[in-house]
């Protein structure tokens, strides 16, 4: 190998280790811990010190070859971890992939074997055995290939992203290991020049693994146009230059036969400084001040964004997925999350989960921020750092189960029109980095914008409702027609039976007329969902426990009702509430099998009277309970309007409680109505005519 060969050569090596160095430590100043940022940073340093060794010493080195499988076998530690813990999607074969990597783990044990054998064999054998470990690095180059390839291609399109830039860099660089082993095992003497080269290669793969984990180009600067930044900027470069050469020609003169060790360390120590500090907050700042006129440096291209951001809310197309799963994924393909959640209101002044994307292992409970932490969010108005969150041991507006999760990355509060239509969490990026002024910028803008979208499609949805309720009351004046035509025959009917009774014919007529007046009635009723309109009283002390047995009296001959349990007075309107269990028990009966009973629990929990609707019938599914079961005209049951559920809500809202359900399908329901307990000592009684109505 020629001397300036073995200058490139060197100095390639140096830069790749300067650079994987540095990398190495942007990976650890991350704040969240996990095995795949572990093994990143190992990877990282590891390549950094078989790069530095190289340069030092040579690839013939006793230990280059060792160094080298380390490396292997770190980056092949970081594949499968990131298999593993779900960034692939993991399909098919699964026992077969582990197998592939158990192989190429047992391939590098015998490489290792092989590097530490040459000083104790004779000397005859060691071509042979040169030869052998450069067929094992050229098989390990194709199986690491494999899996490279099918990590990539098993992932979901969302982590394809973000894993792009460093399975890219890990390919090229065992595809130059294959070629490189494949032309030293057919010619041995014709590879020096692509050992010199592979440390230049190596730094330019160092830089393009580097854009991939700053998030695809997050950390690039928009720099100004105008002539004096750029005679600024190119008189630095010029000036660390010449500067450079100077420092490199007095080394030259005066260390003699060290000045190639020295000029490799200054190398490497002025690249790993270089880049370690011209990221840094307090360099920039003071860059920042000196060009502030002609300086500026964003994370975002706002354009780019905002228009990706348009276009993926307004994504058409019968394949498009739901509004709420598109806002959630516009909003985390800002800041690159991994994950979002959407949290909208549950219509008692709590927020609940409305919507997940790419984010299924988080817990949420029902009530996912409670009335107390949704008023503090409004009031604010701020995007919540959680990582901030957690350092000051919680803050107003931020649930506990938030923070208890390290994934949970960002609160972002929808306000529209100072009011708060909701609210998105995002789950952390690939690789971990802190909220700046940028990021609390674009959410806030991007957030409102959501909170737009959302107003208007509700509304949307509420002309809907409208225009379905204008449909409900134009049948119901058609029914109302029918019933009149009805009555005018039934009153005729009776009118003429005073005069007719004993003719036979008539008797037959009347019974025939009083069959399809019947059957006529049975198919409007059928046309109408059960529901009428109870005058509404003030809330006052209630005995609930009446209530429900004058309701189960009344539907005994239809069903089996068992009443159990007792509750202290309630504040609420005898009325309102017996309209409320007349729909739950009603709904109950039609979900239950014939022999199976209802039952009505009364008692007291977290200070409120509760009365619960129980059945044994099919359940209903958690999807529908959280999307239709309170909304009007979505019902479960052939021919339902969906008014019941509804209404009984509604009713329970009035009256200051609240109507929770419990469901699983083919496991019955549990309908919970809660009232506030009463202070009086005085309940008052059903009305009489309810009594006899009944009996």
């Amino acid at each position: 190998m020629s001397l300036s060969l073995q200058i490139i050569g060197d100095a390639g090596y140096a830069l790749a280790a300067a650079l994987f160095a540095a990398l190495a430590i942007f990976v650890l100043r991350g704040s969240v811990n996990s095995i795949e940022r572990a093994l990143l940073c190992a990877g990282t340093f590891l390549t950094a010190a078989w790069a530095l060794h190289t340069a030092v010493n040579s690839v013939s080195a006793p230990l280059s070859g060792l160094f080298e499988s380390v490396r292997n076998g770190t980056w092949l530690l970081f594949m499968f971890a990131l298999l593993r813990r779900g960034e692939g999607r993991l399909t098919r074969h699964p026992l077969s992939l582990s197998l592939i990597y158990a192989v190429l783990g047992g391939l590098l044990l015998l490489q290792t074997s092989a590097d530490l054998a040459p000083a104790h064999l004779v000397a005859d054998n060691f071509a042979a055995l040169v030869r052998f470990s450069v067929m094992l690095r050229m098989m390990f180059a194709i199986g690491a290939l494999v899996l490279v390839h099918n990590l990539f291609t098993i992932s979901a399109p969302e982590g394809r992203a973000r894993i792009v830039m460093v399975m890219a860099a890990l390919a090229a660089m065992w595809t130059y290991d294959l070629n490189l082993y494949s032309i030293a095992l057919i010619s041995a003497d014709n590879v020096s020049e692509l050992y010199a080269l592979r440390g230049a290669g190596m730094a330019v793969l160092a830089v393009v693994m580097g854009l991939g984990l700053r998030g695809g180009g997050a950390w690039r600067l928009r720099l100004s146009r105008t002539v004096t930044f750029r005679s600024l900027s190119i008189a630095a470069v010029g000036l660390y230059c010449v500067a450079f050469a100077l420092v490199v020609m007095g080394i030259e003169s005066v260390a003699g036969p060290y000045a190639r060790e020295i000029e490799i360390a200054l190398l490497f120590t002025t690249l790993v400084g270089a880049i370690v500090m011209l990221p840094s907050q307090r360099f920039r700042a003071l860059v920042k001040m000196q060009v502030a006129k002609h300086f500026f440096q964003h994370r975002y291209d706002y354009r780019a964004e905002w228009i990706r951001f348009v276009d993926t809310i307004g994504a058409p197309g019968e394949g498009a997925a739901p509004l709420h799963a598109r806002v959630v994924k516009a909003m985390a393909d800002i800041t690159e999350s991994t994950g979002g959640l959407l949290l909208l209101p549950d219509g008692g002044g709590g927020l609940a989960l409305e919507c997940r994307w790419n984010w299924a292992d988080v817990p949420v409970p029902a009530i996912a921020l409670d009335p107390t932490d949704v008023a503090a969010l409004e009031r604010s108005g701020a995007i919540m750092d959680l990582d901030a969150a957690r350092a000051k041991g919680g803050v107003a507006g931020v649930a506990s189960w938030m923070l208890m999760d390290l994934n949970a990355w960002a609160l972002v509060p929808l306000v529209h029109f100072d009011r708060l239509a909701g609210a998105i969490l995002l789950s952390r990026p690939l690789v971990d980095r802190r909220l700046d002024w940028e990021d609390f910028d674009m959410l806030r803008a991007a957030g409102r914008q959501v909170a737009s979208y959302l107003r208007e499609a509700q509304g949307q949805q509420a002309l809907d409702d409208a225009r379905r309720f204008d449909e409900f009351n134009r049948r119901f004046a058609f029914i109302m027609h029918d019933l009149k035509n009805l009555v005018s025959q039934l009153s005729l009917l009776s009118h003429n039976a005073e005069r007719h009774a004993e003719n036979p014919a008539f008797r037959a007529d009347m019974l025939l007329t009083l069959r399809e007046s019947v059957g006529r009635m049975n198919d409007l009723l059928a046309r109408l969902s059960q529901h009428n309109n109870a005058r509404a009283e003030e809330p006052r002390p209630t005995d609930v426990l009446s209530i429900a047995r004058i309701v189960a009296l009344s539907r005994a001959r239809q069903h089996r009702i068992d009443v159990r349990g007792e509750a202290p007075l309630a504040l609420a309107d005898p009325q309102r509430v017996e309209q409320i269990l007349i729909h739950l028990v009603q709904n109950a009966i039609d979900a239950s099998a014939p022999d199976v009973p209802v039952t009505l629990c009364l008692g007291v929990r977290d200070g409120q009277a509760c009365i619960d609707v129980i059945d044994q019938g099919s359940g209903m599914s958690a999807e529908f309970i959280r999307r239709d079961l309170f909304q009007p005209f979505a019902s479960s049951k052939p021919g339902g309007f969906g008014i019941g559920a509804f209404e009984a809500r509604a009713l329970a809202l009035s009256m200051g409680g609240r109507l929770d359900v419990e469901s699983s399908p083919g496991e019955g329901s549990r309908f919970t109505l809660r009232l506030p307990l009463a202070d009086a000592a005085v309940a008052v009684p059903p009305a009489n005519d309810e009594q006899e109505r009944a009996a």
